[in-house]
């Protein structure tokens, strides 16, 4: 499935960084293993461009060669060394997806590879799927064209948004931001069928073509269910028409970013004050939300603007909006016909790929988001050994003992505030591989029927167990992402660092390489998600992960002039002609690359003081400090889609792999003495304007 439920409040509330999936770690796994072997140097000279040189544009001297000798698969908007990877991973969970399908098992004893089994079986069924079209959804269309007037078109949102359909606005449970200890309801801005807002609100030539293609995508798919040319041509305008005036109501991504404005705790009465045409207690009854208790409106305004437009726009505008929804939601799940045309606009127009992958990719991946515990239940016992969490967590306490010592030591931090620091870094939660506590799926029904019921019955599950979460204390052991899960994230609210089992092997974690390598690839990622607990976002979370001001004014307003300069400088960034990189956007992850790899070279440094006969050990010609620099810029070798980079430049809080790079480095003199790099070189910035927070 796409990314339709009401799982959002995860979406906004984490920093991210973009991992990738670890390999077979056992002897389970003999092909994977063999493939390990055989597999390139952790820095390989082959991939590097010599007659670049480092002081110029260190991301091409140490990837160059790599750049151009590698094209971008056709099904891919983007390739790099993490997509590598994410190909061995997705063979892995293939194998184990399909052992489970050919496998016979009791559900009763062994529930999980059950599940998987029969999920992936429906999904592979294509003559089934083909056959259906959009049979298995007449229900919900059924619904939707029964709505008469407003109050049934509310109950009508709100039974889509119980089977993950998101749309008009998102609901669901997340932490209170002011007392992390419990869950509360939560409102949030919704309902566009585009990637963003500035998609519709966007002048430019390029966005008016996009809207001019969505709407002709809109209009095919609707032929698809059936409807006339001429009235699906209308409809689409009208949908268009509609979403455009709840982007116009929606807070820009950079908005978005300030937890401050984003807390508006509210009793039912003062929410029904504010939206006074539709009745919340009907949209509660129809979600099975008890007792509400108080709703944390995200953006009262969009809220507002919503309740007009609810009132205004006619009933059939409304049905033909729910109808794109749930077909927009439900594509890949149907026959071709809908998974292609799904295809060319949110993959061909919107990223420039050139073909879709695979089914069996395709199953595997919408596995993976809807029961991906049980998924990664059977993927942690075969490729996740105990000794990786052990590796791991020895790594992550070297860099917490880095971050404290260079807490202690900043010139630019009163002594108040860095006591409250070291009390933040000191309660990090650290959660490795996999969840202690398992997601309990007995109550999930999954079956070898139609695949597009599997789905939408998993993401009910999702959004059941979601809102009963609702006026409840918080649940620590929860995960917000799937073992397999190619990503780590840092949540604020639980002031927690999260690495899926996926981030302890190659390019992040070589068993058998030098310390250099290793710190410079999970050393970096790891000091990355720590920084974030203090990033511009970060920070104005406290120990417990309560919302809370702990900064003297004079810390603060440091800090601010010193984040100032990091949106100064990725604002200079220019990846694509006349396109820059949107520095308030980028500002938190930029923040923690930088941080990540200031730290990670001091947890290197101290590791190289217990380990003297390392220091001055070449390998390949290059020294300890110099392999961690190059293992830092192979970690991120890519190329991009021209499309896809416009999309991320609108959208991706993270800048482009480049920069990523080439940003942080050119602020560190521990990279320009590492390489003898003369002043006055592009890939050191000038001193009064060289960053350094962390």
């Amino acid at each position: 499935m796409t990314s339709r439920s009401n799982r959002f409040v995860f979406k906004l509330m984490k920093s991210f960084l973009i991992l990738i999936p670890f390999i077979c770690a056992t002897g389970l796994c003999a092909a994977t293993e063999q493939q390990v072997q055989q597999s390139p140097p952790p820095i390989d000279p082959k991939n590097m461009d010599t007659s670049v040189k480092p002081s110029d544009d260190f991301f091409r001297y140490a990837n160059g060669a790599w750049i151009k000798r590698t094209e971008i698969p056709p099904e891919y908007s983007r390739w790099g060394a993490f997509n590598e990877l994410i190909e061995r991973n997705n063979d892995a969970l293939h194998a184990i997806a399909e052992k489970a399908s050919t496998t016979q098992v009791d559900p009763k004893l062994a529930p999980e590879p059950q599940k998987v089994g029969d999920y992936y079986a429906s999904g592979m069924d294509e003559k089934t799927i083909e056959a259906m079209r959009t049979k298995p959804l007449e229900e919900e269309f059924q619904r939707i064209d029964a709505i008469k007037d407003r109050a049934d078109l509310l109950k009508e949102i709100a039974h889509l948004h119980t089977i993950g359909i998101g749309s008009f606005f998102g609901f669901g449970a997340g932490q209170d931001a002011k007392d992390s200890s419990r869950d509360i309801a939560q409102a949030v801005q919704g309902g566009l069928g585009m990637p963003d807002r500035d998609y519709y609100t966007k002048q430019d030539a390029d966005m008016k073509e996009k809207r001019q293609k969505y709407v002709a995508h809109v209009a095919k798919m609707l032929t698809l269910l059936g409807e006339p040319a001429d009235k699906a041509a209308e409809d689409a305008k009208k949908i268009l028409a509609l979403e455009t005036k709840l982007a116009e109501a929606s807070r820009t991504r950079v908005q978005l970013r300030d937890p401050i404005k984003n807390y508006n705790k509210m009793g039912v009465r003062q929410l029904q004050d504010l939206t006074p045409d539709w009745n919340w207690s009907d949209y509660f009854k129809t979600i099975d939300l008890v007792a509400p208790g108080d709703i944390n409106v995200h953006q009262p305004e969009f809220f507002k603007a919503a309740n007009a437009l609810f009132k205004s726009a006619s009933i059939e505008d409304w049905k033909a909006y729910l109808r794109w929804h749930l077909i927009d939601a439900t594509a890949p799940d149907l026959s071709k016909d809908f998974v292609d045309e799904d295809f060319d606009f949110k993959d061909r127009v919107l990223r420039g790929t050139e073909q879709i992958k695979p089914r069996w990719k395709r199953v595997i991946l919408s596995e993976d988001d809807e029961i991906g515990e049980a998924l990664g239940k059977l993927y942690v016992a075969f490729y996740f050994p105990p000794e990786a969490k052990e590796r791991a967590l020895e790594l992550v306490n070297n860099l917490k003992e880095a971050l404290a010592d260079r807490i202690k030591t900043l010139e630019w931090m009163d002594e108040p505030t860095k006591q409250e620091a070291l009390k933040k870094l000191a309660a990090f939660t650290v959660k490795i591989g996999y969840p202690d506590k398992w997601l309990d799926y007995s109550l999930l029904q999954i079956d070898r029927g139609p695949y597009v019921l599997n789905a939408l019955r998993a993401e009910q599950f999702e959004a059941d167990r979601d809102i009963k979460k609702i006026g409840k204390p918080v649940d620590r052991t929860d995960w917000g992402m799937t073992p397999p899960t190619v990503n780590a994230y840092y949540n604020s609210n639980m002031n927690e660092i999260v690495f899926p089992a996926g981030i302890l092997q190659p390019p992040f974690f070589y068993p058998n390489a030098d310390q250099a390598v290793n710190y410079g690839g999970i050393g970096a990622v790891i000091g990355h998600e720590m920084t974030h607990g203090f990033d511009d976002q970060g920070r104005q979370f406290d120990a417990k992960g309560n919302l809370r001001d702990w900064w003297t004014p004079k810390s603060a307003e440091e800090f601010k002039k010193r984040s100032g300069a990091i949106v100064q400088q990725y604002n200079e960034y220019q990846p694509l002609p006349g396109l820059h990189v949107n520095g308030e956007l980028t500002q938190g992850e930029n923040i923690a690359d930088i941080g990540g790899v200031k730290l990670a070279y001091a947890a290197l440094q101290k590791a190289l003081d217990k380990h003297p006969e390392e220091r001055n050990k070449k390998i390949d010609g290059f020294t300890p400090e110099q392999r961690f620099f190059l293992s830092f810029a192979a970690i991120w070798r890519q190329k991009i889609r021209d499309e896809d980079q416009k999309l991320r430049l609108t959208t991706d809080p993270h800048s482009p792999a480049q920069f990523r790079v080439n940003g942080p480095l050119s602020d560190l003199p521990e990279f320009q003495k590492a390489f003898n790099i003369p002043d006055g070189s592009p890939m050191v910035r000038a001193g009064d304007k060289r960053v350094n927070i962390w």
